[in-house]
């Protein structure tokens, strides 16, 4: 085998090393984002926001990934009447399958905020929206620290899907690089060896952050 064929094409990798950072960033700020107001839809008493909110958790968590970006990808641009980049098309299908997961990591974390915090807040004057957004949610998002940091490894695991529409992230960098020199072991085995070290690191802070002791919850 020889290796020499990461050394000379190192530079071209990394280039999608760092793309594939920054679809995995975005995609875990905007499904995150959009995942709390879903959490929260799933725990309303409202039927017409608990229920779209099911239906589009349940929906994105039955399907498989690579089958929304084909969606975004080429039936947006159908009904926009022009073309949607390769980039925000990745974007737009992990922000919007990412949020149906991070929504049920939200909703646990909510349900597991002791209800006398919920009745301290009602207490002290506090209106239901505000003990929400004051009073349970930052103590929630505390909770879930650990199950966040995990996901966010599959995401980032995830994100070697984007080739399939061509996008130049790691993985099709080292594809096309595969592609002219012919080095498939070597440049395959680098490849994996360089997620498996990055999802490491990311699986072993997890554990670190679940490991840490809490504060007591007061019932």
């Amino acid at each position: 085998m020889d290796f020499s064929v990461i050394s000379d094409n190192l530079n071209y990798m990394a280039g999608g090393l760092w793309l594939t950072f920054e679809i995995a960033v975005m995609a875990v700020t905007g499904g995150l984002a959009w995942g709390i107001f879903l959490g929260l839809g799933r725990l309303s008493s409202i039927r017409l926001i608990y229920y779209p909110a099911s239906l589009y958790v349940h929906f994105f968590r039955g399907i498989p990934l690579i089958l929304v970006i084909f969606w975004i990808y080429f039936l947006v641009p159908v009904f926009l009447g022009k073309s949607m980049g390769q980039l925000p098309a990745v974007v737009l299908s992990f922000i919007l399958y990412e949020a149906a997961y991070f929504a049920e990591i939200v909703r646990s974390g909510i349900q597991s905020v002791p209800v006398g915090q919920k009745r301290a807040g009602l207490a002290t004057g506090l209106r239901p929206l505000q003990i929400t957004l004051h009073v349970v949610l930052p103590q929630a998002l505390k909770k879930m620290v650990p199950a966040l940091v995990t996901h966010c490894v599959v995401v980032f695991q995830d994100t070697s899907l984007a080739y399939v529409i061509g996008l130049r992230d790691f993985l099709r960098r080292v594809n096309l690089v595969d592609a002219r020199e012919a080095r498939s072991v070597e440049l395959y085995l680098f490849a994996a060896c360089v997620y498996f070290i990055l999802c490491a690191l990311g699986t072993f802070l997890g554990y670190y952050l679940e490991s840490q002791p809490r504060v007591k919850d007061t019932q």
